[in-house]
């Protein structure tokens, strides 16, 4: 079925069943509703290139993929992507997804941005001072970014989590159950969210008059190979931490298969929060010892980020400019008092 026959059926216009599929206001909602469910019932699909002749979008959002020889894949990213996905589907938005060197995500945005296949962009992996906003400021095309840039003026939308408060609870519950020996698991250090939640944690530790030594913090990709080595490394310090922050499940689960090759209690000897973004073949709760976790889901962000660009590209708002979402903290087995020498 075309949109001329799908008007026919309907006794509309084309003009106005174009506009009720595009969401123009002027279109009143009777006749969307009317119009979306003779879709639903015929199986209509808009013709894409038609729809971008006549409305001037090309239903579309676009991000740069950062891919290089040795640049490892990220399941959170998957997740997020998946959040993305599920809001663009009941739009009919589709993807615009670049490859591009790490070093050339700037140009490569710059490029997708003036190719005229996307309406909106967004971006993801923050790095302090990061490069990238200055470019997406500059050009007139909606965009969001996922999380925010440390040390950079905050005059740019966003969505984010108050990373650096959440390590900050997390620290507290610890030193309240009597810990004072600390390690971090945490992302790459020029990461925005690896800078924030090593500043919650230091901000916790500092009102105590602790510190983070350097020798107990590991900053890697967030893998649970690296979460193995990074605690097997801890472990082997003369006077070994109790408490151990980390900035992923997918870190803790390597971290306590070393503690369990040792032969030591998670929970007693050993007490680990993990930030958990909600990935759903990792659940903490499913672990031989459910973890204490930090709690914000990957998904949901990615369905809002997508709420707000599809939704200011169809001209559906108004949206904030800026949102950061508050983690909760959910004690389980995992935390316990220090362990008595």
């Amino acid at each position: 079925m075309n949109l001329k026959q799908l008007s026919e059926l309907l006794g509309l216009s084309q003009t106005t069943v174009s506009r009720a599929l595009n969401g123009y206001p002027e279109v009143n909602e009777a006749t969307r509703e009317r119009v979306l469910r003779a879709v639903k019932e015929t199986g209509y699909r808009p013709n894409k290139a038609a729809q971008r002749l006549a409305t001037g979008k090309a239903g579309s959002i676009g991000l740069v993929m950062p891919t290089a020889p040795g640049h490892q894949s990220d399941v959170h990213f998957g997740e997020f992507l998946a959040g993305l996905g599920e809001e663009a589907v009941r739009h009919d938005f589709h993807f615009v997804i670049m490859p591009a060197d790490p070093d050339d995500e700037v140009a490569a945005l710059r490029r997708l941005a003036i190719s005229g296949n996307v309406d909106a962009l967004f971006v993801a992996y923050m790095r302090g001072h990061d490069p990238r906003l200055a470019m997406l400021k500059s050009l007139s095309m909606p965009f969001v970014v996922h999380g925010r840039s440390f040390g950079s003026e905050p005059d740019y939308p966003y969505l984010d989590i108050d990373n650096e408060a959440a390590f900050y609870d997390a620290a507290r519950l610890l030193l309240q159950l009597g810990h004072t020996r600390f390690a971090l698991m945490n992302g790459p250090a020029h990461l925005d969210f690896a800078i924030r939640r090593r500043n919650g944690l230091i901000a916790a530790l500092g009102e105590r008059g602790l510190e983070l030594a350097d020798d107990c913090t590991s900053h890697t990709v967030m893998t649970d190979e690296e979460g193995l080595i990074a605690m097997e490394r801890f472990l082997q310090l003369p006077d070994r931490p109790t408490a151990i922050l980390c900035s992923s499940t997918v870190l803790a689960l390597g971290a306590i298969r070393a503690v369990n090759q040792v032969g030591l209690k998670l929970g007693e000897d050993i007490s680990l929060i993990a930030h958990d973004d909600v990935l759903p073949l990792l659940k903490p709760e499913n672990f031989s010892v459910p973890l204490t976790t930090t709690r914000s889901s990957l998904r949901a962000a990615g369905v809002r980020i997508a709420q707000r660009l599809i939704g200011t590209v169809k001209q559906v708002g108004p949206f904030p400019e800026q949102e950061l979402w508050k983690t909760e903290l959910i004690v389980r087995a995992s935390t316990g008092p220090v362990p008595q020498s």
